[in-house]
């Protein structure tokens, strides 16, 4: 379909050399058990924070439909009785933030107490019973904030068993068997898509490759587009001259925020496009702001633009007029992504069935952490659309590219149109940071999930006692 057809970006050269840092005494060859075995790692404490970041003076993370983005994260660190810990967040912008905190706390009796080693062979049952408390489960279920709750705590989990293996995550996950990657996955709502049996094979066609794929990864990074050149509350000049500054770079895929009044877009695209040539890719990004006509006709009307695809054109919870779009532009050679406000694998699945979507933009946190994405990347695989996640806020960047990186390891066997987003504030405060060159994701080398941030940062943007905020 052409939507499709358009989802090949040009072809890059490849750089030269490992990732400073890289050394193979980081990987093992084998998913082996040693750590787990030596440490016998036990649960000891889960503790939350907090965290809210004052983006909104600067318009960063401006769209139409949220003005006044505060990027923030409800974060937790799981301590163990070897002092390994396990770090993850869930993203919110502001405001609410305290209410997912107070679902992560939830989730304490749970999790705590909980050995390592009886939770990572049988994944999808330590998920399943999480995201099937019978009480919980009522505040979704498998959507809205016990969801986002539930992400924080999966993914504090997959961090302290990257950290015990030894291993960046998607190291973990690329070193582990079809088998063993099926076993992490709760299939319940969509076998009709996707069978437990489906996955394995799906894994098990590149299998045999999977060293070379790693080899060309560590070499050349991982596809990345920019969208921190067109927030909605900048500028045309402020636009203008990042989208220069991101050219310079070395940056070929650029995405600018559309959903304000139809002069404002026709004229912020065009400046856009005018600033980075006819060459280089563009996406839109409408956050949900349209009707279902009102968004074909806005297409339509930026379709000269030459736009790759149009992002979130309306509700996130609306498959059927995702498809209704999706028939109206892909002949003017637009695609139609969406996934960032996906509430489950349940909804990627309808997504996926209909034909909806041309790109699954999934999002480490609202999905409920790793397990769920796994789900999402193989029906995405078995329905031959490209996984192309969404990034950004804070710490979604550090989290996403993992999750790529696995899938073209293990799972697509291709980089081809799929690319990873990227913002370029908050990294800051990472132990961990994302690494970029010219345009693309370094693979991460350090143990975990990349995740963990500095102790000097949790303190001063604590909420609403940090320095930040007092």
């Amino acid at each position: 379909m052409p939507g499709r057809e358009a989802a090949r970006p040009p072809k890059r050269s490849a750089f030269n050399g490992v990732p400073q840092g890289c050394s193979r005494a980081v990987f093992s060859a084998s998913p082996c058990l040693c750590g787990l075995k030596k440490l016998h790692l036990i649960i000891r404490e889960l503790h939350v924070i907090d965290l809210r970041f004052p983006t909104s003076k600067t318009f960063a993370g401006t769209d139409a439909v949220h003005v006044d983005p505060d990027y923030s994260a409800a974060y937790v660190v799981l301590t163990t009785d070897a002092g390994v810990e396990g770090h993850g967040l869930t993203f919110t912008i502001g405001r609410g933030n305290e209410v997912v905190v107070a679902a992560v706390d939830a989730f304490r009796h749970l999790v705590v107490g909980r050995r390592l080693e009886e939770i990572t062979p049988d994944f999808a049952a330590f998920w399943h019973r999480l995201a099937s408390d019978s009480q919980l489960r009522w505040l979704g279920p498998e959507k809205g904030v016990i969801h986002l709750a539930l992400a924080a705590v999966v993914n504090a989990v997959w961090d302290l068993y990257a950290k015990a293996e030894r291993k960046p995550l998607w190291k973990l996950l690329a070193d582990m068997t079809p088998r063993q990657l099926v076993s992490c996955i709760d299939f319940r709502y969509i076998t009709d898509a996707l069978s437990a049996d489906e996955a394995t094979g799906l894994l098990e066609r590149h299998a045999r490759t999977k060293r070379d794929r790693e080899a060309e990864l560590l070499r050349c990074g991982y596809p990345a587009y920019t969208t921190s050149v067109g927030w909605m509350g900048y500028g045309d000049e402020a636009v203008l001259s990042l989208c220069r500054q991101a050219h310079a770079e070395g940056w070929t895929h650029f995405k600018v925020k559309v959903g304000g009044r139809p002069d404002d877009d026709r004229r912020r695209l065009a400046l856009v496009r005018e600033a980075i040539g006819p060459e280089r890719t563009l996406m839109a990004d409408a956050n949900q702001q349209w009707e279902v006509d009102e968004a074909i006709d806005r297409v339509r009307e930026l379709a000269p633009m030459r736009l790759w695809w149009i992002e979130e054109p309306t509700s996130s919870d609306d498959v059927l007029g995702h498809l209704t779009i999706a028939k109206a532009v892909r002949p003017m050679g637009v695609g139609v992504a969406t996934g960032e406000h996906c509430a489950n694998r349940i909804v990627f699945k309808q997504l996926m069935q209909a034909d909806a979507i041309d790109f699954c933009q999934i999002d480490s946190c609202r999905l409920g952490g790793v397990n769920e994405n796994l789900a999402v990347i193989l029906m995405a695989a078995k329905f031959g659309i490209p996984v192309c996640p969404h990034a950004g806020g804070v710490g979604l960047c550090e989290y996403v590219q993992h999750l790529s990186m696995f899938d073209f390891i293990a799972v697509s066997g291709s980089m081809d149109g799929r690319v990873i987003e990227y913002v370029d504030h908050l990294h800051e405060h990472f132990e961990d940071p994302v690494v970029i060159r010219r345009g693309r994701y370094m693979p991460p080398t350090t143990p975990g999930y990349s995740i963990t941030i500095r102790e000097s940062s949790r303190r001063a943007f604590e909420f609403p006692k940090g320095e930040a905020w007092t």
